[in-house]
Formats: structure tokens, C-alpha cells, sequence
């Protein structure tokens, strides 16, 4: 549920935290371009940064450009949930030899914890 917030909060934090860091970046870049575009397409005019010029142009955008920007939102934090429920699971499994049993990165044997996640071996 923390990686679903996180997700909600900001797209693609909910990912960085789960260390799945190119589906943090793609969930970022897909919410900013999907931002982009609407905004574009959409006949608004962008006023003046800080937050009020923000809430400015969501008063403008269509209810259209809302509810798309809203449904990557929603998909980010589903995909989020679904990524840490899978994690979660897998972590209880025997890990393969040589891969932390936190994160499942390659271990150094000279180390005794994780050079990734520091996890105590």
C-alpha cells in the first residue's frame, strides 16, 4: 500500500521506492507527456508558474483532459500495488545462490550484506 501512495503522491515514486527504477522513469515520462499533450491540445491559456497559475490551468482544462490525465495517474498506482504485491510474494521464495534475498541483485561474497538494498546476511 506505501508504494500505491507513493505512486498517488507523484508518478513513478511509488517505483523508485521498489527499485524498479525504468519503470519509475517510464510511468514519470509517460504522466509528463501525457501532461504535455493535453495541455497543448487543449484551448487554455498557461498562465504564470507557482501554484496558483497551476490551479489556474486545471480550472481551464476540459473535463475530458482531466479524466485522462487521471486514468494514467490511476493506472501508475495500480501498476505500482501490482509490482510490490509481486515482490512481496516472491520475496518468501528460496532465492537462487549468490542474490540477496531482499532484492534478488547479484552479491558480492567478500561482503556480509547486500551492496544494493544493505540487507544483513
Amino acid at each position: 500500500m506505501l508504494a500505491g501512495g507513493l505512486a498517488a503522491l507523484y508518478p513513478g515514486l511509488g517505483h523508485a521506492m521498489l527499485w524498479r527504477w525504468r519503470r519509475a522513469l517510464g510511468w514519470f515520462a509517460l504522466s509528463l507527456a501525457t501532461a504535455l499533450l493535453v495541455v497543448t491540445l487543449s484551448d487554455v491559456t498557461v498562465p504564470a508558474g507557482g501554484l496558483e497559475g497551476a490551479l489556474e490551468l486545471q480550472r481551464q482544462l476540459p473535463l475530458e483532459a482531466t479524466l485522462v490525465m487521471l486514468a494514467v495517474s490511476g493506472l501508475n498506482v495500480v501498476d505500482a500495488v501490482r509490482v510490490a504485491r509481486e515482490q512481496h510474494a516472491t520475496a518468501g521464495s528460496e532465492p537462487a545462490a549468490g542474490t540477496c534475498p531482499s532484492c534478488g541483485n547479484e552479491l558480492d561474497e567478500d561482503l556480509d550484506f547486500c551492496p544494493w538494498c544493505t540487507t544483513r546476511l
